[in-house]
């Protein structure tokens, strides 16, 4: 059931927490997605309480989880705490886009323009240089987006990330359109047609942000490595059907990835299987491992526990298979 009020989010993040329990090394991902869930039920400062406690425990993303902690004491009356850990960001200068992001927008949503523009030209100096290529990650990506976003609403013209974020920028309707401040007051109009524009342009605003909501649960497909996958198959006869070969494994992970990319799927990512985890899964389900029906819902679990990394790699980086050589010059190149 989606979770749409204060008591729906509440019960969502108990729930969190004890898979949390369960599974203590993927404590980071699914505390972040407690805390999200209790921000969005009202319970602030227990949000906090677990920002704070992921903080004590030398966490991998510290500059994010103090920005969301920033974000939320701004919520709820903090503002001069808020203020010192959003410094702090800024002093420490992250290298991903996602605690910039989030400090730009809380700033944006306080009415503090000049600054959350000064702290996202900086992000963008950092992360994207003027001669960026175009395949930037996703996060960069919507670290533009928003700072265009930030200086239409001040009117400034635009510069050279304005304009990689108009090329980057996807959607039907363009970044001009959707950050023109004007186009609210369309939405007290007597006109059917302008109403009806509003409306195309608030669908595909709708898309963007769906889409950064997405970002950790994405579309992923199992890969098994090869031992894995043999003492799976030794186990689990029945799964042979799945997996006739290793190789054969393998190729259908890239065909499926690229036919979901050329459909318009986004965010699409790879986990990888273990035996004991998939075997633990499937008693948690109270199924037999032998199911395969049970196979996209256990991709889908290890995704949303952070475990699942992007498709296709980065330029350069190496294949998701494991075989030592670039992607470019292994799956990718099929």
């Amino acid at each position: 059931m989606r979770p749409d009020t204060p008591a729906a989010h509440a019960t969502e993040a108990e729930r969190l927490l004890r898979t949390a329990a369960r599974y203590p090394e993927d404590q980071e991902p699914l505390f972040l997605q407690a805390a999200a869930h209790l921000e969005l039920a009202g319970e602030r400062a227990e949000a906090t309480a677990l920002y704070d406690t992921l903080l004590s425990a030398s966490p991998s993303s510290p500059h994010l989880i103090r920005a969301l902690k920033a974000a939320n004491l701004w919520e709820y009356g903090h503002e001069p705490e808020a203020r010192a850990i959003i410094t702090g960001v800024r002093a420490s200068a992250p290298a991903d886009a996602g605690p910039w992001e989030i400090v730009v927008e809380t700033l944006e949503s306080h009415d503090e323009l000049e600054l959350s523009e000064t702290f996202a030209t900086e992000a963008a100096r950092l992360l994207a240089p003027e001669a960026a290529p175009t395949d930037l990650p996703h996060p960069t990506r919507s670290l533009l987006a928003t700072r265009h976003r930030v200086r239409r609403m001040l009117a400034l013209p635009h510069d050279n990330w304005d304009t990689l974020a108009d090329t980057l920028h996807a959607g039907d309707v363009p970044l001009d359109e959707l950050h023109d401040p004007k186009r609210l007051w369309s939405l007290g109009s007597s006109d059917p047609a302008e109403l009806q524009a509003e409306i195309i342009r608030l669908r595909s605003e709708l898309g963007s942000y769906r889409t950064a909501l997405s970002r950790p649960f994405p579309v992923a497909v199992l890969h098994w490595p090869e031992a894995e996958l043999d003492e799976l198959l030794a186990s689990y006869p029945e799964l042979e059907a799945e997996y006739p070969t290793y190789r054969a494994h393998l190729t259908d992970i890239e065909a499926s990835l690229r036919e979901l990319a050329a459909a318009g799927t986004p965010n699409l990512g790879i986990v990888p299987a273990t035996v004991p985890s998939y075997e633990a899964f499937a008693a948690s389900e109270s199924s037999s491992p032998a199911n395969a029906d049970l196979l996209p819902q256990y991709a889908t679990t290890l995704a949303a526990r952070g475990r699942a990394t992007a498709w296709p790699p980065a330029r350069g980086a190496g294949c998701w298979c494991g075989s030592g050589r670039a992607y470019g010059g292994c799956h990718g190149a099929e």
